[in-house]
C-alpha cells in the first residue's frame, strides 16, 4: 500500500471511530438525563463522568485527522453515516438495559480503537499509535466499570 492510501485508510479509520465517540457520547448523555430507579444517584454521576471522558476524546482524534492532512466529519450526517454505534432514541430503558448497552457500545469502540491503531502503524503515525493505547485503556475501564454494575 502507498502512502497516499496508508493515510487515506487512516483518515478513514478515525474518522470512524471519531463518529463513534460522539454517538456514544450523546448516548450516555441520553442515559444520564433519563436513568431511575434506586442507582439513580450513582448512575446519573457514572454516566456523567462517562460522558465527559467520551467527549474530551473527540477533539483529539479530530486533530489527528487533521494533522494527517485529512478532513474531519463536518456535521450530524456525517456523523449518522460514519457511527458503527447504534443510536438510542428511547427515553424510558430500565438502568440494567442501559448499563449493558454502554457496556457493550464501549467495548465496540474498543473494536474501532485497535482498527485506528492498525491504521496508524501501516500510515508510520506513531503519535495516533502511542495515543491508541491510552483510549483503549480508558475504553476498556468504562467496559470494566459497566460490567461489573451487572454482576
Amino acid at each position: 500500500m502507498n502512502d497516499h492510501n496508508t493515510k487515506t485508510a487512516l483518515t478513514h479509520s478515525l474518522n470512524g471511530l471519531l463518529a463513534d465517540l460522539f454517538t456514544l457520547y450523546l448516548k450516555t448523555k441520553n442515559f444520564h438525563w433519563h436513568v431511575k430507579g434506586p442507582q439513580f444517584h450513582d448512575l446519573h454521576l457514572l454516566f456523567d463522568q462517562q460522558a465527559g471522558e467520551i467527549f474530551a476524546l473527540t477533539d483529539i482524534v479530530a486533530e489527528r485527522v487533521r494533522k494527517n492532512g485529512g478532513a474531519t466529519l463536518t456535521g450530524i450526517g456525517a456523523i449518522t453515516a460514519a457511527s458503527r454505534i447504534a443510536d438510542q432514541p428511547r427515553a424510558d430503558l430500565a438502568a440494567a438495559e442501559m448499563i449493558a448497552e454502554l457496556r457493550d457500545d464501549n467495548g465496540r469502540l474498543v473494536e474501532a480503537i485497535r482498527e485506528v491503531k492498525s491504521a496508524a502503524g501501516a500510515a508510520g503515525d506513531n503519535a495516533t499509535d502511542g495515543l491508541a493505547d491510552d483510549w483503549t485503556d480508558q475504553a476498556e475501564t468504562r467496559v470494566w466499570f459497566l460490567s461489573s454494575l451487572l454482576g
